[in-house]
C-alpha cells in the first residue's frame, strides 16, 4: 500500500466516524427511549455500539476500495457520491429517531436509508465486487434497523 493509499483509507475511515460520532452525540437513549414500547425482538443497548463500530469500519474500507478504482472505473465516482447520499442518511436517521423524538420521520428516513444503500451496495458490486460484499453486515443490520423502527412505530401509535 502507497503512503497517498494509506492517508486515502484513513480518510474514508474518518468520514465514516465523523458521522458515527455526529450521531452519537444526539443519541441519548435515556428516559424516553426506555418509556417507547419496543419489540421482545430488540437488542440490547450494550450490542449498537460494537456493531456500528464493526458496521462503520466496513463502510470506510469498501468506500477506499472503490476510491482506488476512480481512476480506472467511471462508476466509481457515481458510487461514491451515492455511499456519501446514504451516509448522511445514516447520520440523519438518529438525530429523527433520538435527537427529535420523531419515530415517524426516522422510519421514512431509514426507508430511503436502506433504498440508498441498495443502490450503493449493487453499485459497488459492479466496480469492485469485494467492496459491495463489505457492505452486506451493513444492509442486513439496516434491513433489521427498517423493521425495528417500523414495530416502534405501529406499538407506540
Amino acid at each position: 500500500m502507497t503512503r497517498l493509499s494509506l492517508i486515502a483509507l484513513l480518510a474514508w475511515l474518518s468520514v465514516c466516524f465523523v458521522v458515527a460520532t455526529l450521531a452519537a452525540m444526539v443519541t441519548d437513549p435515556g428516559e424516553w427511549y426506555a418509556q417507547l414500547d419496543k419489540p421482545a425482538w430488540t437488542p440490547p443497548d450494550w450490542l449498537f455500539a460494537p456493531a456500528w463500530t464493526v458496521l462503520y469500519t466496513l463502510m470506510g474500507v469498501s468506500a477506499w476500495m472503490i476510491w482506488e478504482r476512480r481512476l480506472q472505473e467511471p462508476l466509481a465516482w457515481p458510487a461514491l457520491l451515492l455511499f456519501l447520499g446514504q451516509l448522511v442518511l445514516n447520520g440523519l436517521w438518529s438525530w429523527f429517531f433520538f435527537g427529535q423524538h420523531a419515530i415517524v420521520a426516522a422510519f421514512v428516513d431509514i426507508l430511503l436509508l436502506w433504498t440508498a444503500l441498495l443502490a450503493t451496495l449493487l453499485l459497488f458490486l459492479r466496480v469492485r465486487r469485494p467492496a459491495g460484499l463489505l457492505l452486506v453486515p451493513y444492509l442486513l443490520w439496516v434491513t433489521y434497523a427498517v423493521a425495528l423502527n417500523g414495530a416502534i412505530v405501529v406499538l407506540n401509535a
